[in-house]
């Protein structure tokens, strides 16, 4: 069962990415936040439900949700500057840079927690950064693209959004450390090691509940209808007419981007509970992996050969890093 959980779950993430970037459209100003809203319900719904199937201690809940507050704000607005990427560059830059995160992990355990990094996690550590510049660096027909479509400045912000997510995911993974790395010294209260990982996951996702509830009055006040999907008038009036079912129909990647997202969250967590370190690092591969060639079939994005060279040396770069069980 282990590693059906782990195959799930990078299976689940590497389409979530696909659906991400086919729900997140330039045209559509507000439609990382309400991706944004989608994945904090269906997130929601999720911890509830686990609330009843495992003995995480509702009562210390709360407290435990203040505590876990800069973990998941740290992975939270990760996600919503990835959201608001996708909308402008292409998912075969994006997701490679993003998951680079891993990488810049065991640099801070070095730093902060002064642990050694081995020779080989240095040199891994090294391929991936080449690889990421490189990416940037020979996406001159890209940006050129951008620049023309969206102008100089929203170019350049689309393209340090994976860069925003890189880093803020790195701080949230190194956060979590303290959290769930050990039960007797954990930062969370009245936990043991059949409930920790979920206690910190109900956190999270809650977290993202309120956030995604933070968000709809937001859009409420903006005076934006959260099913509309453009911003004429008429495709508003013909929004006002449609049942619920058909509206969420108009958001059908968003809602598939959620649920897949939610799918592969669910399955990581059992696979954690069941003391899956190493093993479990090595989903930021695969899903990259996943999303990757998914990319190049279903989106038909195309690179430069230098471009998917680069790209090659991150995947080898986070499989080693993966493998080392960093």
């Amino acid at each position: 069962m282990l590693w059906f959980f782990l195959l799930f779950s990078t299976s689940c993430w590497g389409i979530a990415e696909i659906f991400y970037k086919k729900g997140n459209v330039a045209h559509e100003p507000y439609s990382h936040l309400k991706t944004t809203v989608l994945v904090g319900v269906f997130f929601g719904i999720y911890s509830t439900v686990i609330l009843f199937l495992t003995d995480v201690d509702i009562r210390y809940l709360p407290e435990n949700f203040i505590r876990y507050l800069p973990v998941a704000l740290c992975y939270i607005l990760s996600m919503i500057f990835s959201y608001y990427g996708v909308r402008y560059i292409e998912e075969s830059i994006s997701d490679p840079i993003e998951n680079t995160s891993c990488a810049f992990v065991p640099v801070m355990c070095a730093v902060f927690l002064h642990e050694k990094l081995s020779l080989s996690t240095i040199l891994a550590i090294i391929v991936v950064v080449i690889g990421i510049l490189g990416v940037g660096f020979f996406d001159k027909k890209g940006k050129a693209d951008r620049r023309r479509a969206f102008g100089k400045k929203l170019a350049i912000i689309s393209i340090s959004m994976p860069f925003c997510y890189m880093i803020l995911d790195a701080i949230g993974t190194f956060l979590d450390i303290y959290y769930t790395d050990d039960v007797k010294t954990t930062l969370l209260v009245h936990v043991n090691e059949g409930n920790l990982e979920h206690t910190a996951n109900c956190c999270y996702e809650f977290t993202f509940l309120l956030v995604a509830i933070g968000i709809l009055i937001y859009l409420k006040a903006k005076g934006v209808r959260f099913f509309d999907v453009g911003e004429d008038e008429s495709n508003a009036q013909n929004s006002q007419n449609k049942t619920f079912l058909q509206k969420l129909y108009s958001h059908r990647n968003k809602t598939l981007a959620a649920v897949f997202e939610t799918g592969g969250q669910a399955t990581y967590l059992f696979a954690l509970s069941e003391g899956t370190g190493v093993a479990a690092v090595i989903l930021g591969a695969g899903t990259v992996i996943i999303s990757f060639v998914l990319s190049r079939f279903m989106l038909k994005e195309k690179l430069s050969a230098l471009q998917y060279l680069f790209i090659a040396t991150i995947f080898a770069g986070i499989v080693s890093l993966s493998l080392l069980g960093v």
